[in-house]
């Protein structure tokens, strides 16, 4: 049975695009001082094309200071469903609208941020007749390649992303190749 500990203080230190807090509480008779990302929930996508091929993104990422291979994803935008965000991402990212299937819902990163993603299979992928404008810090190539070479590119360690990991590992318990 999960104790939920007692917040005692909440000092928020930085607000943006995303917001950064000092929390303290009470857990096992000791108060704890915690630093906290609060970040909207996000999404993530799969896409499958007719072929099972995956549709990836290769991007270059400042934090990491190299281009990673990725699964389509962003953040929800206020007032978005999930589905909404994902439809509107598999636009801006590859240009693509599709079919999709719901996979499951996991934090990124919970020891220090509050983002959720949301997991989306998009399958029955159609050109966009009207692509939208990708985020103006995004510079994207798609990639297509089957399950199997994602598998081998996750297993030997050219995709570096984890969300990327866990969903195409997911992906390939559910259609095993």
């Amino acid at each position: 049975m999960d104790t939920v500990p007692e917040l005692t203080e909440y000092t928020k230190v930085y607000s943006g695009e995303l917001s950064v807090s000092i929390n303290k509480f009470r857990a096992n008779g000791k108060t704890i001082s915690k630093e906290l990302v609060e970040y909207s929930d996000s999404v993530g996508i799969i896409p499958v094309d007719n072929d099972q091929n995956l549709i990836l993104i290769q991007q270059y990422r400042f934090a990491a200071k190299k281009s990673l291979i990725e699964i389509p994803a962003g953040k929800i935008e206020s007032g978005e469903t999930p589905e909404k965000a994902a439809l509107r991402e598999l636009n801006e990212e590859i240009g693509y609208s599709g079919r999709l299937k719901r996979l499951i819902e996991w934090y990124l990163a919970p020891g220090y941020s509050t983002e959720k993603m949301h997991l989306f299979i998009a399958t029955d992928l159609k050109r966009s007749n009207k692509r939208l404008a990708m985020d103006t810090d995004e510079m994207i190539i798609t990639k297509k390649m089957t399950l199997n070479t994602a598998l081998k590119k996750c297993l030997g360690g050219d995709i570096k992303d984890c969300k990327t990991i866990s969903a195409i590992m997911l992906y390939s318990r559910l259609n095993p190749f």
